[in-house]
Order: structure tokens, then sequence, then C-alpha cells
């Protein structure tokens, strides 16, 4: 039964993330929010919700090593797989901008999480923990992000002249269209976390494992679908800036607001799970600034890593 209520779980995640990222992108044209602006926040926003829904709803029910382990399985996941399937599908072509700044930052997250879990080595304290005022400095890196991405939004409103809105984009829909989306991800991302959970505990797999496989595969399928979608229609951009959006906002969005819930303890393999996802944000950052293209070629060794993770992975439990 628990395999069912999985499935119905990753359904409702992957149909309210939908629903979701439509209604408040309609939401933000009617406020005439620049469409670089969209795509940077809402779309990024909008495909981590399931991460920070069952991350937040695990914090809250004492599962905080999937929290965790939800997270940094899902960036590796989004760098290796989503990536790379976009890439084999269409040459993703890269702005200078993300190659000078946004991957940057996701590199600069990561690196100050795995300072944040270091407190053993780095303190000599008893345990590893991600404590709230963690959380709190994870919210305020954040903040600075958004501001960036803001002033990018203003700046291309300058340059580009605005579009009409289309007559059928009305606002009593688009917000109901956005209150079903978060009631559906909620209520999906329960699921996924208690049918989880339980899966991991029959099988004997620990709670990091389901989070950086089960868990984190199913909450990363809106990424998936936006990229694969955004490479198809020839968006480049969109494709890898979704990606790129989503792991700032799942390390400095989910994990901090998911440590300002409980703190988080930290299980000792995940030390190399992150080491393993700041060593693929490099190997990103190189695809992407070589020639500003990351093709078939690159798209085909990202999807032989993620295998290869997986594997690994899966052996040392």
């Amino acid at each position: 039964m628990a395999y069912i209520f999985l499935l119905i779980g990753f359904g409702l995640l992957i149909k309210g993330a939908d629903l979701f990222v439509d209604g408040s992108s309609n939401i933000a044209r009617l406020l005439r929010v620049p469409p670089i602006l969209i795509g940077l926040t809402i779309v990024a926003l909008g495909t981590s919700s399931p991460e920070a829904t069952v991350s937040i709803l695990a914090a809250l029910q004492g599962n905080a090593e999937v929290s965790l382990g939800n997270v940094v399985g899902s960036n590796i996941f989004n760098i290796t797989l989503v990536v790379g399937i976009a890439a084999f599908l269409y040459p993703l072509m890269v702005e200078s901008e993300t190659t000078k700044k946004e991957i940057p930052f996701t590199l600069l997250a990561s690196g100050a999480l795995l300072v944040l879990i270091s407190d053993i080595k780095l303190q000599g304290l008893s345990d590893n923990l991600l404590t709230r005022s963690d959380g709190i400095i994870f919210l305020l890196f954040l903040s600075i992000f958004m501001y960036y991405v803001i002033e990018v939004g203003l700046k291309s409103r300058k340059d580009s002249k605005e579009d009409p809105i289309p007559s059928n984009i009305k606002w009593g829909k688009n917000i109901g269209l956005t209150l079903a989306g978060l009631a559906a991800i909620i209520f999906g991302g329960d699921l996924v976390v208690d049918s989880g959970t339980a899966i991991a505990l029959d099988l004997g797999m620990s709670k990091t494992l389901v989070g950086l496989t089960i868990i984190a595969i199913g909450t990363s399928l809106p990424e998936l679908v936006t990229s694969i979608s955004a490479a198809l229609k020839k968006e480049s951009g969109i494709a890898l800036g979704n990606v790129v959006g989503s792991n700032v906002f799942n390390i400095l969005f989910v994990l901090g607001a998911s440590a300002v819930v409980t703190p988080l303890p930290v299980n000792g393999k995940i030390f190399t799970d992150v080491l393993i996802m700041i060593a693929l944000s490099l190997l990103l950052l190189l695809f992407s600034r070589t020639h500003y293209k990351i093709g078939k070629r690159e798209g085909f060794i990202l999807l032989t890593m993620y295998i290869v993770y997986l594997v690994f992975i899966i052996l040392r439990n």
C-alpha cells in the first residue's frame, strides 16, 4: 500500500507544481512583472516547491535526515540527469551572466552548506547539526540572490517593450490554479514523506538513502519535465536557468526554512554527497564555459555520472 501512496504523492507533486507554475506565472504577468524575472523566480521556486514541502514536512515529523538527503540528492539529480537529458535533446546555449554569476552563486551556496554542517571538525562539537541560526544565514543568502534577480529583471524591463496581456488571463482563475497547485503539493508531499519512510524501513534502507534516491528523484520530476519541455522548444535559457535557480532555492530556501522549523541532525555519510554536489557544480561551470554551450557529449557524460552515483550510494548503504 505504501508504494501506491508514494505514486499518488508523486502524481500530486507533479500536477500541483504544474498548476502552481501556470497560475503564479500568469499572476506575475497580470502584475506586469518582466518575463526574465518570472523565469528566474516563479519557475525556479515553483519547481522547487515539492522539495520545500517534503523537506519541511519531514523536519516537522522528525525525519530530518530525509530533508537534507532530499535537497542534496535533488541538486545532484538536477545537474546530472536534468541537464544531461535536456542537452542530449537539444544543445543548451549558455548566457555569459550564467557562468559569471548564477552558477558561481550555486557553488557559494553549496560551499556554505559544507561549512555549516561541519560542526565537529570546525568547532569541536560532539554532533554535526544544521541549526536555526544556520537556517537564518541561508535565508539571508537567499535575500541577496533575490536582490540580484530583481535587479536583472528591472534592468531587462528598460531594454524591452511590454507585451499586452492576453484577454483570457483572469485574476480569479489564476488565483484558483495557484491555490489548488499549492494544496496538491502539500498533500502530495505529506504522502511522499510518510510512504517513503515506510518503504525505507521495510527495505532496511537508511532515511538518508531514501532521501537521496526515491524522494529526491520524485521531487525533482517538475524540474525534469520543465527542462525537457524547454529544450524541445529550443528555450535553452529556461532549461539551464531552471536547474541553476532550483538548486539555489533548494539549498538556501528549502534547507533554510527546514532548519528554522527545527534543527537538522547531519548523517556523516552526507558529507561525501555534498562534496560530489560541489564537484558536479564545478563540472557544470566548466562545461558552460566551453564555447558557452552544453552539447550532446557533455549531456552524455552527465547522464553517465548520475548512473555511477546511483550505484555508489546503493552499494554504500
